[in-house]
């Protein structure tokens, strides 16, 4: 009877690597991007491009900011293993001041959620 039950849990515990094995994985270019100092109304756009290293397609469920001064679009259709996508994200550079702000990805990932980082500083125009 030990034997059957530590079979059934050999069994399983390999049926878990498995899975795990067949997920979908992100490798960011950079998983912080710094925007330096820059002035205030200036384009607040940057962009995290992101490659599936997984055996699996990629899906994005969402994407949510810490602030809403900070708004994220992302590649709405499914990332295929070995291809790219990228998450967008605007900050609001009328606002002056430090930025600091994190961007939560909610996907089918091994990673989920996964956090991404945006700083820097909105400085006032130079007169």
């Amino acid at each position: 009877m030990k034997t059957y039950i530590s079979i059934i849990i050999f069994m399983l515990a390999g049926l878990g690597t498995i899975t795990a094995q067949n997920a979908a994985k992100f490798e960011f270019k950079a998983e912080v991007i710094d925007y330096g100092d820059i002035q205030k109304g200036s384009d607040g756009t940057q962009i995290f491009t992101f490659k599936n290293i997984g055996d699996s397609p990629l899906n994005i469920e969402n994407v949510y900011s810490s602030c809403g001064c900070t708004v994220p679009t992302w590649t709405k259709s499914a990332v295929a293993p070995g291809k790219s996508g990228e998450i967008k994200v605007k900050y609001d550079t009328d606002i002056v001041g430090p930025i600091r702000r994190t961007i939560t990805i909610y996907s089918n990932a091994d990673e989920s959620p996964k956090a991404i980082k945006i700083k820097g500083r909105v400085m006032e125009p130079i007169n």
